[in-house]
């Protein structure tokens, strides 16, 4: 009997995804573990593995549709000893796959602001295909249809890149991209400034682009913000982690931001009212500093959580954020390791900003941003004296966290820096 592959649920909140590649065609042999798509989500693109074998009889999904709804048959197997043109030819092969939930004004959004595209099978397309001017067929997915016909792109003169020479979504880009750089080219050397000025090219919001976009305009209008900054002299932290990693053995190299993220743990343990989330009737304290770290990845952001931090030594600490950095960037990500966290660091100081406040990550009830560390003129004694100096912004929810406990966090977390021997105590 064949077997339906359905859209995962590759986070807690997903509720639909994307399929941004098929890894394997039809006729492709499958065995369980391979991979075989890469699925969009809303917090980054994963890759799917088979969980049972067999031959690849039809694909029901194209390359590029969005708002998939999780439980959704995407594409389908033939057992040994099924004949993979009967399951491609089956009613249940060609039957079109439900859209995501739609939204209603007592629930969150479910992130899927695009209309959602009707998948049709890559094996067999569609006959509603157009036709070109020559009378032949024009085989392309539902939504770099619509894409096409949004923004002007003539299907006809486009080359498809996917199965069986079908144009995807990224056809329909590369060529309006292609057709912007080419007006512009095209304008006289001797053209005044202004016909150029307005020159732009339109990219399509990712599915993470747009769930970041939601969560971070959510945060501001329903968290009630304030912001306490201080800052901290961190010359003793800087000798002690030349020290420690000269003694340490090899391959451990602890950084700034592995010192930053100890003390941010311990203060939260220190002061627990700051290690707290908002959840409207409730108010919940966490008994352990999960901490999450901002990390910069293609397209978005993603905030892998450092489980218990304030059990975790400095070696080992620096192990497990380096490790969930890389995962992070490459996309390989656990759905847990990226979910949930009591606190978030976010830290700008590589790029040397010296000073910025961050949006808290709901439903956290705060976020401290981390600048760069300086060398400025204090004052000490009333002798004026060079220090290397850090600023830190802790950004909390009024809902939560009151300007006191903001504030006694905070010293907690100063007096950690600023002494680094105690984070060891």
């Amino acid at each position: 009997m064949a077997i339906d592959i359905l859209m995962p649920a590759l986070s807690p909140t997903m509720e639909s995804g994307t399929v941004s590649k098929w890894t394997v065609s039809v006729g492709d042999a499958v065995r369980s573990g391979d991979v075989i798509a890469e699925i969009e989500t809303d917090k980054a693109t994963m890759e799917v593995e088979a969980v049972d074998e067999g031959v690849m009889a039809v694909i029901l999904v194209s390359e590029g549709a969005e708002g998939v709804a999780v439980g959704t048959p995407i594409a389908r197997l033939a057992e040994d000893g099924e004949a993979v043109d009967d399951v491609a030819a089956s009613p249940a092969a060609s039957a079109p796959a439900p859209a995501a939930p739609a939204t209603t004004t007592d629930e969150k959004p479910a992130d899927t602001t695009a209309p959602v595209a009707t998948p049709a099978p890559v094996s067999a397309p569609s006959a509603k295909d157009t036709q070109s001017k020559a009378g032949e067929r024009i085989f392309a997915s539902p939504l770099a249809r619509r894409i096409a016909a949004d923004r002007g792109v003539d299907l006809a003169s486009l080359a498809g890149s996917g199965p069986h020479g079908r144009i995807l979504r990224r056809d329909v880009e590369a060529a309006e991209t292609r057709q912007s750089s080419a007006g512009v080219a095209a304008m006289p050397a001797n053209a005044p400034m202004s016909a150029v000025a307005g020159a732009s090219t339109v990219e399509a919001n990712s599915q993470m682009r747009r769930t970041i976009a939601h969560r971070l305009q959510e945060s501001k209008a329903n968290a009630p913000h304030f912001y306490l900054t201080v800052d901290c002299e961190i010359d003793n932290l800087l000798a002690a982690r030349r020290m420690m990693n000269e003694q340490a053995g090899e391959g451990v190299k602890i950084s700034v931001n592995d010192l930053v993220i100890r003390a941010a743990a311990m203060a939260l343990i220190a002061v627990p009212k700051a290690n707290a989330s908002w959840e409207g009737e409730n108010t919940r304290y966490f008994q352990h500093a999960d901490v999450a770290m901002a990390v910069a990845v293609d397209g978005g952001l993603v905030t892998p959580v450092v489980w218990a931090a304030e059990q975790k030594g400095l070696a080992a600490l620096s192990g497990i954020t380096r490790d969930l950095a890389l995962r992070a960037r490459e996309g390989k990500l656990a759905p847990e390791e990226f979910s949930g966290g009591s606190f978030t660091i976010s830290n700008l100081g590589m790029y040397g900003i010296r000073e910025f406040a961050a949006v808290i990550n709901p439903p956290q009830g705060a976020i401290l941003a981390v600048g760069a560390g300086e060398e400025r003129p204090v004052v000490r004694d009333g002798q004026l004296a060079v220090a290397t100096v850090m600023s830190v912004t802790l950004s909390a929810d009024h809902r939560v966290v009151d300007g006191a406990v903001g504030a006694e966090w905070l010293q907690a977390f100063k007096g950690y820096i600023q002494q680094p021997v105690t984070m060891l105590l």
